[in-house]
């Protein structure tokens, strides 16, 4: 089972090469974006400072609290587990429902039905109790 899920929220425990020629230092933040062989590796979107648009369309410096800030994206990179650790888990960072899509977008078609029939079961449940 991987160590880290889609979604995790992560930092890197080492600086790792970008493939447009920088570097990712020590305590760079990102989120899996995919898992590869069951974990043996991720693709992870790696962020800079926070930043926003000005009036020409160019970043600016911006803080967490401005209006229409938002974290640079510095790459999207391949990195391993022994070069991350865990700062939030998916099913924190995103609403449960979320999180569920999340899930089901990467389960089979066979697994999905399973677990739409679990959910009418659960559905039929609620029904028969508030009825009670």
């Amino acid at each position: 089972m991987a160590q880290f899920q889609l979604f995790d929220g992560v930092k890197l425990t080492e600086a790792i090469s970008l493939n447009d020629g920088g570097v990712a230092q020590v305590e760079t933040v990102g989120t899996i974006v995919e898992v590869l062989g069951e974990g043996k590796a991720y693709i992870v979107e790696l962020f800079g400072g926070w930043v926003k648009y000005d009036e020409n369309g160019n970043f600016v410096s911006a803080t967490q609290d401005e209006a229409e800030s938002f974290m640079e994206t510095i790459g999207v990179e391949t990195v391993y587990p022994h070069q991350l650790v865990l700062t939030i888990p998916a099913r924190e960072a995103m609403g449960v429902r979320e999180h569920l899509t999340a899930v089901l977008d990467n389960l089979s078609d066979d697994l999905v039905a399973e677990v739409r029939d679990f959910a009418e079961f659960l559905q039929q449940k609620q029904q028969q109790n508030q009825v009670s």
